[in-house]
């Protein structure tokens, strides 16, 4: 079996050396590190989890919760790739993931008590009803906690630029031309409250009027009500000649409630998504968006957790901004 020292003496460096760089601790360099790991695996070191579990007090495995009412989380892009770059990060570190949920073996139990049942490190909140209140104990336990795109008083917290990515769509439809711009936004939670706060400051400053028929809603990822949605607003008298949309997997709903009005996008009406997934960009016409930057909310996200697991005295609360970037498509047209 390949001890600890074994190691050490193939890369020429200490035990101690050795422990830190498999233990994701941060006071050695990348390249000692990279070389270490590289030898671990190259050696087919595996490492006692029970005996480190016993000498750090830790188990190096992180909780995650991501509960969505269309229980697409595995399936939609967005949140595959978030959860996989949060894995890649939390791996690079020495950490395993365990996800986290109420209903255990049809048995009721609060995340709270899953979580410590699993004996988990920290927990990752990606995707919750944050005012549910089991939610909310586990939020404001004991437990190290960062959450994605929802901030909770002193707890870390890794958001998206909902305002300024909705802000981006709004004048680059102005910038094309449109003065009748609608919006179907997502069911009601701290996200759509950013991005209709941002819709309508970047309306306001664009001296646009948005009477309410103009604002829609329908459940995020879901492409069978934003088709309702994109229906009532295209029976108004005076439709909009662009539509932006919840996210682009919902779009889908409203591409389909355009064509079947028999109108042609971006011909007769204009349309915007969001998220940036894949399929946004291959479709035909690819669509215009604000692509959400997954790898970095991902690996922050873990990056945070892990800082206020290891340095639990040193490691503040914090609210940290992710960039994206805007994907022109071709679904605007020129006014």
């Amino acid at each position: 079996m390949v001890s600890l020292k074994d190691i050490a003496a193939k890369c020429g460096v200490s035990v101690a050396t050795v422990s830190k760089a498999l233990n994701g601790q941060q006071d050695i360099g990348e390249a000692t590190r990279e070389k270490v790991i590289s030898a671990a695996r190259e050696m087919g070191y595996t490492a006692n989890s029970a005996a480190r579990a016993l000498k750090t007090n830790r188990t190096y495995n992180l909780g995650i919760v991501l509960v969505d009412l269309q229980n697409s989380g595995f399936m939609h892009e967005y949140f595959a790739s978030l959860l996989n770059w949060f894995r890649i990060e939390s791996e690079a570190r020495g950490y395993d993931i365990s996800f986290i949920n109420s209903n255990v073996g049809h048995k009721g139990q609060s995340y709270l008590q899953h979580a410590l049942y699993r004996g988990v490190d920290g927990v990752a909140l990606i995707c919750a009803d944050f005012q549910d209140p089991l939610v909310m104990e586990l939020a404001y336990s004991d437990l190290p906690v960062v959450t994605i795109d929802h901030a909770y008083n002193n707890r870390t917290a890794v958001l998206s630029d909902n305002m300024v990515g909705i802000d981006a769509l709004v004048r680059y439809a102005y910038e094309m031309g449109h003065r009748r711009i609608a919006y179907i936004h997502g069911n009601q939670t701290s996200v759509t409250e950013s991005r209709l706060t941002g819709f309508y400051r970047a309306a306001e400053d664009l001296g646009l009027v948005v009477p309410d028929e103009m604002i829609g809603e329908c459940e995020y990822h879901e492409p069978n009500s934003c088709y309702e949605a994109t229906r009532k607003i295209l029976a108004l008298p005076n439709r909009p000649t662009c539509i932006l949309f919840s996210d682009d997997y919902s779009y889908i709903g409203g591409a389909n409630a355009i064509v079947e009005a028999g109108l042609r996008i971006p011909e007769d009406i204009s349309v915007i998504g969001y998220d940036g997934i894949h399929m946004a960009k291959v479709m035909n016409p690819p669509l215009t968006t604000w692509e959400q930057n997954t790898k970095d909310l991902g690996k922050i996200a873990a990056d945070r957790l892990i800082e206020r697991i290891e340095h639990p005295r040193t490691a503040l609360p914090e609210h940290i901004t992710v960039h994206g970037r805007m994907l022109t498509g071709a679904t605007v047209k020129r006014l």
